[in-house]
């Protein structure tokens, strides 16, 4: 689904900030952001905004289930960065990558869940770019190219599970015992690194 480009992008979103609990293996650069997007159009609104963000050798980890908007996220990314082509899932081929249309970096879209993880792996795919050059998005990467960089944006999207009032609601069931699932998420950011010390990711909220 496409969403018109809206100069106002980043006010469509409705966003909380919150401090998320540190990272269990290393050290986040700073506290996690967490936004609220209610829908595929705003969540795609959120990617052009995150584009803003981001410069040549940026990586960015996307995590979250199958059908979380993950996917959704990245085609807003490579509007954003003006690349040329629909960014749509790159599962079949594991990784796609987009020239920039305006003079900036191309965006390298790769889905990790087939790979192995490590920079040689990626490598070994024979992409025609340079990826300090580049933007990298990785689906599925938590735990296998973390190596690529030291510094790098973790971006995590949980499902929201609505449902009927009362006790169903709390388990996610509507009034014929159904589990609904609506278009609701919470979006996570977390910087590691030097390069993301002193990033606002309040500007994404406003």
């Amino acid at each position: 689904m496409e969403a018109p480009h809206s100069p106002a992008a980043e006010t469509a979103l409705r966003a909380t900030r919150t401090t998320e609990p540190a990272d269990t293996t290393e050290t986040a650069a700073r506290p996690g952001t967490t936004l609220s997007v209610d829908s595929p159009e705003r969540m795609q609104e959120l990617g052009r905004a995150l584009a803003a963000l981001l410069r040549p050798g940026d990586l960015v980890m996307l995590t979250g289930e199958l059908g979380a908007g993950k996917t959704t996220l990245a085609r807003g990314l490579g509007e954003g960065l003006g690349v040329r082509g629909a960014v749509t899932s790159p599962t079949f081929v594991i990784a796609r990558v987009h020239p920039s249309l305006v003079g900036g970096p191309a965006l390298v879209h790769v889905d990790a869940y087939r790979l192995g993880g490590g920079l040689d792996e990626m490598e070994d795919l024979d992409l025609d770019v340079s990826l300090p050059d580049s933007v990298v998005v990785v689906e599925w990467g938590d735990g296998k190219v973390e190596e690529l960089s030291d510094d790098r944006l973790r971006v995590v999207i949980h499902r929201v599970v609505g449902g009927a009032d009362g006790e169903a609601a709390e388990h996610g069931l509507t009034e014929h015992g159904e589990t609904e699932y609506d278009d609701r998420r919470t979006v996570t950011l977390t910087g590691f690194g030097s390069r993301w010390s002193a990033t606002d990711f309040g500007v994404l909220t406003r």
